[in-house]
């Protein structure tokens, strides 16, 4: 195992595992995916190139850091970020829908959120992130809290936005 997925590792599926099931079924469907990502700085989309092949699914990867670039990248409204914040539900939502528009693919993931040690609030304390999925036409959004230093919380964002992304890519028609 190399270094890269002996740091993705944790307890339960391991990522390359996961990414494994997830190229198998984006396969299945022909679909290909994307991803917008804010906090892990394109560790989602490292994590599938890590996997030989993948750019039989994997369109593109969106690294939107700051507010301007989700703006510009992604079509993220900047009246949406000013309202509700960048690390937020509608954010989430937004870079989403914009990954999909500016790509090929069916299927996307985002992330956005605190990962630390600064940055955080009473109402977005560190550890907090916002992921939203569009799986075949479908939204779908949540909320994690993380525990850790910023190399965890980055780390279990990671694990969480790809193990959902493959569950709702395995309940997809298609």
């Amino acid at each position: 195992m190399n270094a890269t997925a002996a740091l993705l590792t944790k307890d339960g599926l391991p990522i390359p595992e996961t990414v494994a099931e997830l190229a198998q079924h984006l396969g299945q469907k022909g679909w290909l995916m994307a991803t917008a990502e804010s906090c892990t700085g394109g560790l989602i989309a490292g994590a599938c190139t890590e996997r030989p092949g993948s750019s039989q699914w994997l369109d593109c990867g969106f690294v939107t850091y700051s507010n301007r670039a989700k703006s510009a990248m992604l079509d993220v409204p900047a009246a949406l970020i000013a309202t509700h914040g960048a690390v937020s539900e509608p954010v989430a939502r937004a870079m989403a829908q914009g990954a999909i528009a500016q790509s090929q693919a069916q299927v996307s993931v985002a992330v956005t959120g605190v990962a630390g040690p600064d940055g955080g609030s009473a109402s977005k304390p560190v550890g907090t992130v916002w992921f939203a999925w569009q799986v075949a036409g479908q939204l779908h959004s949540e909320m994690q809290r993380f525990d850790g230093d910023r190399h965890a919380v980055r780390q279990a964002t990671v694990q969480h936005a790809l193990r959902r992304l493959l569950a709702l890519v395995q309940g997809a028609a298609g």
